[in-house]
C-alpha cells in the first residue's frame, strides 16, 4: 500500500468526501451532495481549528477514503488530552482492502504524537460490521451514548 497518501482534505476533495458519507443507508438520509456550500464552510472551520485534522486517503491521485480527528483537552484522567475519530468513510471499490486499518491507525500515531492519553469513537448502534472492525483494531465498547438534535 505504498502508493496510499493520507494528507489535509482540500476544497477540491469535498465533492469525493461528501459523496463517500452519503453511500450508506444512514448517510443517505443526512447528507446532500447536490449542494457543497455548507460542507466547504465547514472544511473552512476545521482547516482553521489547530484541534482539528480532516483527512483524505489518496491512491492513483483519487480520494479513497476519509476520517476527521479532533483532539480536546481535558481536565479528567489527571489531565489528559483525547482525541476523538469521526467520520470514516471508505470507498466502495477500498473496502475489504486494508485501507480502513491504515487510516485508524493513522488516527492513532497522530495521537500519540500529540501526546493525547486516550482515543475514542463512536459508531451508529446498526453499523454491526464497523463495530468488529474497531473491536479488532483493540477498542473496546466501554460507553453507552446519547445524542440530542439541535
Amino acid at each position: 500500500m505504498a502508493d496510499l497518501e493520507i494528507r489535509p482534505a482540500l476544497a477540491d476533495d469535498v465533492l469525493a468526501i461528501v459523496a463517500m458519507l452519503a453511500d450508506d443507508p444512514l448517510g443517505a438520509q443526512r447528507e446532500s451532495p447536490d449542494d457543497l456550500s455548507p460542507y466547504v464552510a465547514a472544511l473552512e472551520r476545521l482547516s482553521a481549528d489547530p484541534n482539528q485534522r480532516l483527512v483524505v486517503a489518496v491512491r492513483d491521485g483519487r480520494v479513497v477514503g476519509t476520517l476527521q480527528l479532533t483532539i480536546i483537552p481535558g481536565l479528567s484522567r489527571r489531565g489528559a488530552t483525547r482525541s476523538i475519530i469521526e467520520a470514516v468513510r471508505i470507498h466502495a471499490d477500498e473496502r475489504g482492502s486494508g485501507l480502513g486499518t491504515q487510516l485508524i491507525e493513522w488516527a492513532i500515531d497522530e495521537s500519540r504524537g500529540l501526546g493525547c492519553q486516550l482515543v475514542q469513537l463512536t459508531s451508529d448502534a446498526s453499523r454491526t460490521d464497523a463495530h468488529r472492525f474497531y473491536e479488532r483494531l483493540g477498542f473496546t465498547a466501554s460507553h453507552v451514548g446519547f445524542k440530542l438534535p439541535l
